[in-house]
C-alpha cells in the first residue's frame, strides 16, 4: 500500500509524458506554444525538431512504463530520478532563454519535483 501512490505517479507521469510526445509527432505545429519558448517558424524543418521532442517524450514514458512492468519498485524509483533531469533541463533552457516563467515553473519543475518525489520514495520505500 505504501508504494500505491508513487508508483500510481510514476504511471501518470510515464502515460502523461507519452501522449504528450504523440501530439508533439502527430501535430507538432499546434504543440508550439505549449513548452514555454517563443514559438518557432512553422516549417518542415521546424516540424522534425518539435517530432524529434516527440519521440524523446514517448521513449521516455515507455522506458518507466518498461521498468514498472519488469523490475522492481526500486528500480522505477533510479529511473525516474534520472530521468528527471529531463524536465529539469527543459525548464532550465527556458528560464536560460527568456521563455515564459510560469511554463517553466508550473509545468518543467512542477513535473521534476513530483519525478523526484515519487522516485525518492521508490527508493526509500520499505
Amino acid at each position: 500500500m505504501q508504494n500505491l501512490i508513487p508508483l500510481t505517479l510514476a504511471f501518470l507521469i510515464a502515460a502523461g509524458i507519452i501522449v504528450i510526445g504523440c501530439f508533439y509527432l502527430a501535430s507538432p505545429e499546434r504543440m508550439t506554444g505549449s513548452f514555454g519558448l517563443k514559438p518557432p517558424a512553422s516549417d518542415a524543418d521546424t516540424r522534425a525538431w518539435l517530432r524529434l521532442k516527440g519521440i524523446r517524450d514517448v521513449a521516455s514514458g515507455l522506458v518507466v512504463l518498461a521498468m514498472m512492468l519488469t523490475a522492481d519498485r526500486r528500480l522505477v524509483g533510479i529511473v525516474l530520478l534520472v530521468e528527471a533531469v529531463i524536465p529539469f533541463g527543459d525548464m532550465s533552457i527556458i528560464l536560460g532563454s527568456g521563455g515564459q516563467k510560469a511554463t517553466a515553473f508550473s509545468v518543467h519543475g512542477v513535473t521534476c519535483a513530483v519525478m523526484l518525489v515519487a522516485g525518492l520514495f521508490l527508493i526509500h520505500a520499505i
